[in-house]
């Protein structure tokens, strides 16, 4: 029995719900990136790190290789750098609605103190 298309986005936006696995997708958008410089780049334990890389790539949205004695992780694909622009786009729209508001709160707040 296949789980509804709905049901599979959610599962995805609960996938990316945790700073660490969007930091990581962020940083790994540069290229392939050994665990260790993963590790100097975000202010996390070794041990977190490790579980959140396994999610993603269990997930299918990483995927890892070893090079020598460190493991080197990658995006699995260009979607992944795609979803992270758009989520930028949408912060973008979203904050400067914000910043449109703040300047218009704080033009009624000097005519009603002018």
């Amino acid at each position: 029995m296949s789980v509804p298309l709905y049901q599979a986005k959610a599962e995805l936006f609960r996938l990316l719900g945790h700073p660490v696995r969007i930091r990581v997708l962020e940083l790994l958008q540069d290229g392939p990136t050994p665990v260790r410089d993963l590790l100097a780049a975000i202010e996390v334990e070794p041990t977190g790190l490790s579980q959140h890389l396994a999610v993603l790539r269990r997930s299918g949205l990483v995927s890892a290789q070893r090079e020598g004695t460190s493991m080197v992780y990658a995006l699995a694909g260009g979607q992944v750098a795609g979803l992270l622009r758009a989520a930028r786009e949408l912060l973008t729209e979203k904050l400067s609605g914000q910043n449109e508001l703040l300047i218009e709160l704080r033009g009624e707040k000097a005519e009603t103190s002018g």
